[in-house]
This record gives C-alpha cells, sequence and structure tokens, in this order.
C-alpha cells in the first residue's frame, strides 16, 4: 500500500478541526506484520529491514506481545532518533547507504534507529483506513498501550517502536520543535480518512525553515537553477546550494535576465555573475555542505554582498525562540579551540537530549565564566532575581536552587554563561542517592593512568558482583564511575558500606597506587580513593557537561572498551562531542534502564552482614 502524503503549507494551522503532530526527518515507512512474517518497506515499496535489523529484531524479541494482533499495518517515520522533537537526517542517510553488515550490526546496536508510528492502516486482519484520523488515532493508542510500547518518541528507550501523539493547540509543539531544532509539524484533519497514495489537503506540512543571506553566483541553463553563495573569512566564495522553488514568474524572469545581462562568463552549463544579487533563502538544514529544501523568500536590496558572510550564516543555522535572546553572540569564550557564545549556546541546544536527563529534579549549582576562560569565574547557587519566569526552583536550607528540566532553562543558563552544571546525588523527590559515583581524582595530570588503573580494577569488582557500571571522564583529570540505582530504595549509610568497600579493595590490592589518606601531604602520588565525598549535599559534575578549562573539555561519558592507555581527557571537548555522539552513539543510553534492573539489594545484604562480624571499639 503506497502511503498518504501530506502537502506543505508556508502557514501555520488552526481550528478545532485540525491536530498537529511533530515531523521527524527520516525514510517513511511502512510495517507491513502478517502471519508470513515482516516486511518494513519504504514510500517507494523498497524493503528497509535489512538495512535496519534492530527494528525487526526488538519486534520478533516481543512476538508473543503482537501475536494477538497480527496481521497489522503501520504507518511511520524511519528514524535515527536525536531527541522527542528532533531526528537527524544525516545519519539516517549514512545508514541507509551501508551495504557491510558488519557495520550495519555495529551501527543497530550503538546507535540504534527508531519507528515512530503515526497512522493504523490494518489491526487483526481488519482495514482502518475508511476510518476517520481521531478514530484510527484511538486504536493505535490503545494498540500501543496494550502492547506497552511507548505513547511518544523517547531517544533512550530499547522498545524500538514507539508511538507519535498529537496535540489540539499548534503552539504547545512548535516552540518545542523550533528549541529542538526540529523539522517542522504535519496538521490533519480530525475527519480525515486514509487516502492511500494521494498528497492530500487533509493533512499539511509545516517545516521549521532556517533563513540565510547570500548571494547569486550563477544560472543552471539545463533546469533553471541559481545557485547561491557567500563570503568566508578570507574573501572566497562558498558555493551553499541552489534554488529554484518559492520565485513567482516574473521574479524569475526578472532575475534571469538580470543575470544574462551581467554576465561575466558563460559555458555549455551556466552563465557566470559577480556576486551582486543578494536574496534570502529558507531551508531545513545543510546535507552535504548544501541546503536541504531551499525557497525564494525574498530579495535584499539592502544588503551588499559583503554582508553575506558565511559566519553569519553558521548563526543562523539554529533557529531560537524569542525567550532566549542571545546577548553578545560573538564574544569570544575560549580562544583554542576558538569557540563563541553562539557557538556555545548551539552546543548546549544538541547536547541537551543527553545532559538534561541527568540535570532532571535536581538543585543545580553551576560555575558561570562572564569573560569566558579570559576573567575569573564564580559559583552560583541562588536563583538570580532577574531569572525569568520559566526557571523551576526549589528551596533547600534557605537556598533558592535552579532546577534545570527544559531546554529553554539549559540555554538562558549558557546565555548567562554558564560552563559547568554540578548535581547532588539525589533528586528533589528522593529520600537517598540516586547512584554511587566514585570520583578518581589523581594527584595531577601526569597520574591520569593511576585512574585508568582504579577504574578497571572497580570494573572488575561490578563484573564479579553483576552490578552494571557506567564510566566517563571528569573533564579534568580524572574518571567517574557510576552505578545507576532506583529511586527511594538505598540510603547514603548503604552506598557508603560499598564505597568504603572498593575503596579498601584497591588499596589491598595496589597500596602504592591508591590511598584513603585525608591528608595531602601523606598521599605521596598515590590516588586518593574519596569515598566520603559520596554523600548528601555533596555533588559532581553532570555527564555532558562542559568544564570551564582551556582545552573546552567535556564531562564525556565512556564506552569501558575506552578505558586504556591511549584514553585522554583532552580529546573530549565541545568541538566534537556532538560528532562523537552521531557516529559512536551515547555510552550511557542504557543508564536510566539500569536503575530498575541493578541487583544491589544482595550486595548490601552482604556488606551489612559483614559489617556486623566487626568488633565494636
Amino acid at each position: 500500500m503506497k502511503p498518504m502524503l501530506p502537502t506543505l503549507t508556508f502557514e501555520n494551522i488552526s481550528g478545532d478541526e485540525w491536530n498537529h503532530e511533530v515531523k521527524y526527518d527520516g525514510f517513511r515507512a511502512i510495517l507491513e506484520w502478517t502471519h508470513d512474517g515482516i516486511k518494513i518497506k519504504s514510500r517507494n515499496d523498497k524493503p528497509l529491514q535489512d538495512l535496519f535489523p534492530e527494528i525487526s529484531h526488538f519486534l520478533l524479541e516481543n512476538e508473543q506481545t503482537f501475536l494477538p494482533y497480527i496481521p497489522f499495518t503501520l504507518d511511520g517515520e524511519l528514524v535515527s532518533l536525536e531527541n522527542s522533537f528532533k531526528a537527524d537526517f544525516s545519519a539516517i542517510q549514512i545508514r541507509g547507504r551501508m551495504r557491510s553488515e558488519g557495520k550495519i550490526k555495529e551501527k543497530a546496536e550503538n546507535r540504534p534507529c527508531r519507528l515512530l508510528i503515526f497512522d493504523i492502516l490494518s489491526l487483526k486482519g481488519e482495514t482502518q483506513v475508511n476510518k476517520t484520523y481521531l478514530e484510527r488515532k484511538a486504536i493505535l493508542t490503545d494498540f500501543f498501550q496494550l502492547c506497552h510500547l511507548p505513547l511518544q518518541p523517547d531517544e533512550r528507550s530499547k522498545k524500538l517502536l514507539q508511538m507519535i501523539p498529537f496535540e489540539k493547540k499548534f503552539s504547545a509543539i512548535w516552540e518545542q520543535v523550533v528549541l529542538s531544532d526540529g523539522e517542522g509539524i504535519v496538521s490533519k484533519r480530525s475527519n480525515q480518512r486514509y487516502d492511500a497514495g494521494k498528497r492530500s489537503s487533509g493533512w499539511l506540512k509545516y517545516k521549521n525553515w532556517k533563513y540565510v543571506n547570500c548571494f547569486i553566483i550563477k544560472y543552471e541553463k539545463s533546469n533553471g537553477y541559481f545557485y547561491s553563495g557567500v563570503y568566508d573569512l578570507h574573501g572566497q566564495i562558498i558555493d551553499i546550494g541552489q534554488f529554484l522553488f518559492g520565485l513567482k514568474p516574473d521574479e524569475k524572469n526578472a532575475l534571469m535576465q538580470t543575470i544574462k545581462n551581467n554576465k561575466t562568463d558563460e559555458d555549455q552549463n551556466f552563465i557566470y555573475v559577480e556576486p551582486a544579487i543578494c536574496t534570502e533563502i529558507k531551508y531545513l538544514e545543510m546535507y552535504d555542505n548544501q541546503m536541504r529544501e531551499p525557497h525564494f523568500h525574498r530579495f535584499r536590496f539592502d544588503l551588499q554582498p559583503a554582508q553575506c558572510t558565511y559566519q553569519d550564516f553558521v548563526q543562523q543555522q539554529k533557529n531560537l525562540t524569542a525567550d532566549i535572546n542571545i546577548t553578545h553572540p560573538d564574544k569570544p569564550l575560549w580562544i583554542n579551540p576558538a569557540i563563541k557564545k553562539v557557538d556555545y549556546i548551539h552546543f548546549l541546544q544538541e547536547i541537551s537530549p543527553y545532559l538534561l536527563p541527568f540535570l532532571q529534579n535536581r538543585t543545580l549549582t553551576v560555575i558561570r565564566y562572564p569573560h569566558g576562560m579570559l576573567g575569573e569565574p564564580f559559583y552560583q547557587k541562588n536563583v538570580p532575581e532577574y531569572a525569568p519566569s520559566f526557571i523551576e526552583t526549589k528551596k533547600h536550607e534557605d537556598i533558592e536552587y535552579i532546577v534545570c528540566n527544559h531546554l529553554q532553562s539549559l540555554l538562558w543558563l549558557g546565555n548567562q554563561l554558564a560552563f559547568e552544571f554540578h548535581i547532588p546525588f539525589q533528586t528533589i523527590h528522593s529520600t537517598g542517592p540516586s547512584e554511587i559515583v566514585f570520583d578518581l581524582d589523581p594527584p595531577s595530570v601526569e597520574g591520569f593512568p593511576l585512574a585508568i588503573k582504579a577504574a578497571l580494577l572497580i570494573k572488575e569488582v561490578l563484573d564479579g558482583l553483576s552490578l552494571t557500571g557506567f564510566i566517563k571522564t571528569s573533564g579534568s583529570k580524572g574518571l567517574q564511575v557510576y552505578i545507576p540505582l532506583p529511586d527511594n530504595q538505598y540510603t547514603f549509610d548503604d552506598t557508603r558500606l560499598f564505597t568504603s568497600f572498593i575503596a579498601h579493595y584497591l588499596i589491598t590490592k595496589d597500596p602504592d597506587s591508591f590511598t584513603i589518606e585525608r591528608l595531602k601531604k601523606n598521599r605521596g602520588n598515590r590516588l586518593y580513593v574519596d569515598y566520603i565525598q559520596h554523600a548528601e549535599g555533596k555533588t559532581i559534575i553532570a555527564p555532558y557537561s562542559p568544564r570551564g578549562k582551556e582545552k573546552a573539555t567535556v564531562a564525556a561519558p565512556l564506552y569501558w572498551k575506552e578505558v586504556n592507555h591511549t584514553l585522554k581527557i583532552e580529546d573530549f571537548t565541545i568541538k566534537n562531542m556532538i560528532p562523537r555522539l552521531k557516529e559512536n552513539g551515547d555510552p550511557f543510553s542504557a543508564y536510566f534502564e539500569t536503575k530498575e534492573t541493578q541487583p544491589f539489594a544482595p550486595v548490601r545484604s552482604f556488606l551489612k552482614q559483614e559489617e556486623k562480624k566487626i568488633p565494636k571499639a
């Protein structure tokens, strides 16, 4: 069955008859599960299951759950999900071109794609296409609930079949789409039937356009496209893509005539002109250094070509709402690597799906750098009086802490030049620790191999106890090992039994490398195992938080296989963290899922029994 298609609109949609869904940038996919097996096909009827084996694997793993509803057909989008409102187009394109079974398997394991479902075409062999949109959506919701599947996209869930919900108010999701740099929205009429294979005005897609000022550099004779460019810092022209759509017939004719009258050269394919005609183009994003879906927006007769720069173009590539007014965007924050304030805000926007879950419902201490790395920082716990109304807070011991639960709050903090995000070991709702963390901080940068040695010894113990540990760099000079725990089940006295046990184990294994000596003068060159630091009220740098260090390092989650003698703190920076995530996936992706399955209770019971055997002084 060919899928129903939406019609592009440039006006946002309102009215009680409309329902609004987030639009994700991926491969349109029809999932058909019959008694003959699973088929996942593209809108052009090409098979996708071999390219994305993780989807079929998940379905077959849960076959008993789905069995009562087979045969069924679902309509959706196959995506590489970045966050609840955005999919990574370039990542899904790369996956779609892969042919190596080994590489496909590696990507499927490290960064699995998800099939986001927005419609149901048949269930238990009965067609649903003649029902209204709202009727089909209700059936789809019931199906997902009965199968215990996510009712909204979740990039951290291991359940790879997820539903796209709808909102009645356009504005309810538009702000989140813009903040998250998502593709846009699809608005659907309540009474719309499913018109297979047709492009319908009952479904309207409204996209999150970016805007760029550029100049025209040439005209292609064969297809009528106009090529655009901007100047780099050295005055060289950078080709950013070509456009045609959006021009009215009279605008196109006038533009063609102007180019012909002012050409500097011509060959079989192109007519060339000097930069002179400035335009504003709207497009979705850059892919392979070219604009995706560019549309002419307007002529910019008020601009000179010299004002169309690549520097401005880069800054325009991320849309932020008016509530986040980036002040002094060109302010330099780091020198080497060169990072401006707008670059830093954009980093926070992209890292937010990975950082925000760890800030969620935790009192926040930040370190602010009002002059970047060129000046002195200061700690901030109390929310400032000038904080906007959307900033959430929690009072604790006479301090009104910020609680950073949303992207808008994170970006505001970034605009305040908060570089470091330090959090306690528990949430504002929990009565005890939400994790155990070992902070392996060597006496100096040169002592980093001690942190590696300690981490690997801890990993041996965790494996022996069937505990799951996660590891990250501190972003400074050490490593930190995390053991996630379910909330409200353990006390800090419980976890101290374990941290004390591990500390003494390390000293027993290698007393020349590790110590619990409190006085620095007595430690020598040994790594101090500060098991007492894991306590109520203490804080630690959050996973994926930037650090106020000269190299713009990040407290970077690692795969255990990366923890070896080649590991370097400075290899994980603001500059390369997003490419690393896109290439290798998130080492902490299973962190929150592990909380509920961590078998810490038997370990605690054993340690308590051992504690009772120790004679009282």
